[in-house]
């Protein structure tokens, strides 16, 4: 593999392309979750924990995410031939998994924002932990395990208000996503909102065994994010929600029945710590693939660094910070890899629908990676090195493009005033995905079936 001038663009795409192989379900699962005999009982260990599988009659799980084809497929294997066990389970996905088992329903939930069927699967979700609940003689007879993965969010969802409809909580969602918020925030607001989130859906299985098997796309810290935490204790707060509403205005922009909501004695503290008996692990985060960049970043030579300062901060600052962090290793290194987990904001029109059809005309095509990627090379000039700015989503989505992301370089636009005036008009446009394909530099993965969140990849060798 070269780092050459012409090749540092590859050298991008295949650490981040191979990284993200390293850090697959089906790798991570097997550290994390296992099925063992000893001494003539079956036993099935998550993490510390060991499930004397003998003792359990009915098992439940749910699973809600982009990763959910691929967590199941790695689950399912461990609970064959329980013969004294009842297995079913509910599925909340964008796409079915192939073969699934008897007693398992699939609801095709909507993203980036909630349909009917996301509803419906809510509804479902709790309808089974509740019977699992119901049904239980013994705290260890009844068994529930909550696979979770990034899009929970929009895929599983249901008011606390059951007077609020579909289509004012999908303008809800929008109006979230679309306020410049960090995820945090947004997945604040979003908890306080459910009756499956923060904590709720954990809170149904109170009293018996239940696990929540992770692959987080959340900063380091905010566990509790993913998804919106439906399984997880809620460390935020209603005055923390009131905040974030207030902050970004957010009350003027949703529908009458959301504002009520907001208003009432109905917006309540969610569960805390403490309080909820379901245990999580996680299997993959963010931060262990930024590790497997680094390392094969290293095996390739480079002076390679971690940094996620800017993580949740705007596309414009995040790009100026990291290029400016890249020249200060420069001075010290000839060959350096800044690599960035997270994600970055971008705050788009108040007046757009964006994603729906009539957004995406006015707005055009991309998503934040490719808008961080085209703004970085607005900003890169030839020098004494040859410098590649990579940004892309785990997930294989960017927006509502059909790339992952995009890479660039420091001749992407230099010297051409044409281009460069075109990149900015798309990029004031939120169109960069339009350019950079026209440019050959978006980066295509298709659905990987996992997410952990957005990586960027900045190399730097001295010519």
């Amino acid at each position: 593999m070269t780092t050459t001038e012409s090749g540092l663009r590859e050298v991008a795409c295949r650490l981040f392309l191979q990284s993200l192989g390293d850090c697959s379900v089906e790798q991570a699962f097997p550290h994390w979750v296992k099925r063992e005999t000893r001494a003539g009982k079956t036993f099935l260990t998550v993490g510390d924990d060991a499930i004397d599988l003998d003792c359990v009659r009915r098992i439940g799980v749910v699973v809600v995410g982009k990763a959910a084809s691929a967590m199941l497929k790695a689950l399912l294997p461990l609970l064959q031939g329980l013969t004294q066990c009842d297995l079913s389970g509910v599925v909340i996905s964008i796409d079915e998994p192939p073969d699934l088992p008897p007693g398992f329903q699939f609801f095709a939930g909507g993203h980036p924002t909630p349909n009917q069927a996301s509803f419906d699967g809510a509804e479902a979700a709790v309808a089974l932990v509740r019977s699992l609940r119901s049904k239980a003689a013994r705290t260890d007879d009844s068994l529930c395990l909550f696979l979770i993965s990034g899009g929970a969010s929009a895929m599983m969802e249901l008011p606390l208000d059951a007077g609020i409809s579909l289509e004012d909580t999908v303008k809800f969602h929008r109006e979230l996503v679309h306020c410049g918020g960090s995820i945090a925030e947004i997945n604040c607001v979003r908890k306080h909102f459910s009756a499956v989130k923060g904590g709720r859906l954990a809170l149904e299985a109170k009293g018996i065994l239940s696990y929540s098997l992770l692959i987080s796309d959340v900063p380091l810290g905010h566990l509790d994010a993913l998804g919106s935490g439906p399984t997880l204790p809620d460390t935020s707060t209603v005055d923390q929600c009131k905040e974030i509403l207030a902050h970004y205005q957010l009350m003027e922009r949703f529908p009458a029945s959301v504002k009520r909501f907001f208003s009432s004695a109905q917006l309540v503290e969610t569960p805390k710590p403490g309080y909820l008996t379901s245990k999580a692990v996680t299997l993959l985060s963010p931060d262990a693939l930024a590790a497997i960049v680094r390392q094969r970043a290293e095996d390739l030579g480079f002076y390679a660094v971690v940094d996620n300062a800017c993580d949740d901060w705007n596309y414009k600052d995040a790009a100026e910070y990291l290029l400016g962090r890249l020249q200060e290793l420069r001075r010290q290194h000839s060959r350096v890899c800044l690599i960035s987990s997270g994600e970055v904001t971008v705050e788009l029109p108040r007046t757009s629908d964006f994603p729906c059809a009539e957004g995406a005309e006015k707005l055009g095509i991309g998503g934040r990676n490719q808008q961080f990627a085209l703004y970085a090379a607005t900003l890169l000039r030839p020098s004494d090195a040859s410098v590649a700015v990579l940004s892309a989503g785990t997930d294989g989505i960017d927006g509502n493009s059909f790339a992952a992301g995009a890479v660039v370089d420091e001749r992407t636009l230099f010297g051409e005033e044409r281009r460069l005036s075109q990149a900015r008009d798309a990029l004031q446009r939120f169109d960069s995905g339009t350019f950079l394909e026209k440019a050959g530099l978006c980066i295509v993965t298709g659905v990987t079936g996992n997410n952990l969140r957005d990586l960027r990849i900045l190399l730097s060798v001295d010519c």
